[in-house]
């Protein structure tokens, strides 16, 4: 059974950083990412990363504060997430697929699987 676990969410001040867990397990991925929905907003794309060669592709407003990383020997892809702004308040997903599609990755039709969601609150 296919499952994505996040965690690291919760309240920050603006200016500061949080940094996300997404825990897989059940099978690899090609590409895990990030996505994330304000209320009264559709869901958006962050960022993701190829699971094997590492390259990544970011959303433009956070390119430079945030980071997208992995660690293979855990299943576990992580979100660095400096210099907040109120604008990233949302619920951010994790989601995991089956190939890196480069600049398509932005789709979620991309992905299989997603986690429940972790809430990440800036404060301004």
């Amino acid at each position: 059974q296919v499952q994505l676990v996040e965690s690291g969410g919760g309240l920050v001040q603006a200016g500061g950083s949080l940094r996300l867990s997404c825990a897989a397990s059940g099978r690899t991925f090609s590409v895990m990412g990030w996505f994330r929905q304000a209320p009264g907003k559709e869901r958006e794309f962050v960022v993701a990363i190829s699971w094997s060669g590492g390259s990544t592709y970011y959303r433009d407003s956070v390119k430079g504060r945030f980071t997208i990383s992995r660690d293979k020997s855990k299943n576990t892809v992580y979100l660095q997430m400096n210099s907040l702004k109120a604008e990233d308040t949302a619920v951010y997903y994790c989601a995991a697929g089956a190939f890196w599609a480069g600049p398509g990755v932005e789709f979620s039709d991309e992905y299989d699987y997603w986690g429940q969601g972790t809430q990440v609150t800036v404060s301004s």
